[in-house]
């Protein structure tokens, strides 16, 4: 993401705005961070709100994968993420990265549903974002949330279908973390 950054910074068309408000540069910033506090806590020390942040950071990491695998692969060069190495790090990499990372040391506490739920108001949240920001900038980070192109009727559709598609996952993921701390192997609270 860095090199990106560097080697997009001297165009003419580079945006710093633009740049910052793609999901997969903010998710993987949101994984760095998650990976070095993962490192710099001890695991007896960790509470449940590290748990539900780190359990945040690696679904919303889990979102840009599956997102750009389903819906933007192919696309790379519309989406400043044709330099080869960036593309494979940000969109694949990283993402299962973070995923191993959470089943080999899963979190110390459960989650729950309340928590999944909460994860959802980051993409909620973004995508509100996207579209007061792309109606000022006349820019949309990604095809699917682009007005010009499918009006806000066709986008607000897609998007109704991103958040039951996100709640199904966020579930399921929380779920299947809740297994994991429960197990027997990990302490819960």
């Amino acid at each position: 993401m860095t090199y990106q950054f560097a080697k997009l910074n001297g165009n003419a068309s580079f945006s710093l705005g633009n740049f910052f408000s793609f999901f997969t540069i903010q998710s993987n910033i949101l994984a760095a961070m998650a990976l070095a506090m993962t490192a710099l806590v001890r695991r007896d020390e960790r509470s449940r709100l590290f748990d539900a942040v780190r359990g945040a950071a690696t679904f919303y990491i889990t979102i840009t994968f599956v997102v750009f695998a389903l819906f933007l692969s192919g696309l790379q060069e519309d989406l400043d993420t044709h330099i080869a190495f960036t593309n494979f790090v940000v969109h694949y990499l990283i993402p299962v990265v973070l995923l191993v990372d959470w089943f080999i040391d899963p979190p110390r506490h459960r989650l729950g549903l309340r928590s999944a739920l909460v994860w959802l108001a980051y993409p909620l949240t973004w995508f509100a974002y996207t579209l007061v920001r792309g109606r000022w900038a006349d820019w949309y980070p990604y095809p699917f949330v682009d007005v010009a192109r499918h009006g806000y009727g066709g986008v607000l559709a897609r998007g109704v279908v991103f958040v039951l598609a996100f709640g199904i996952g966020a579930v399921v993921f929380a779920h299947l973390s809740d297994r994991r701390s429960a197990s027997g192997r990990v302490q819960t609270v």
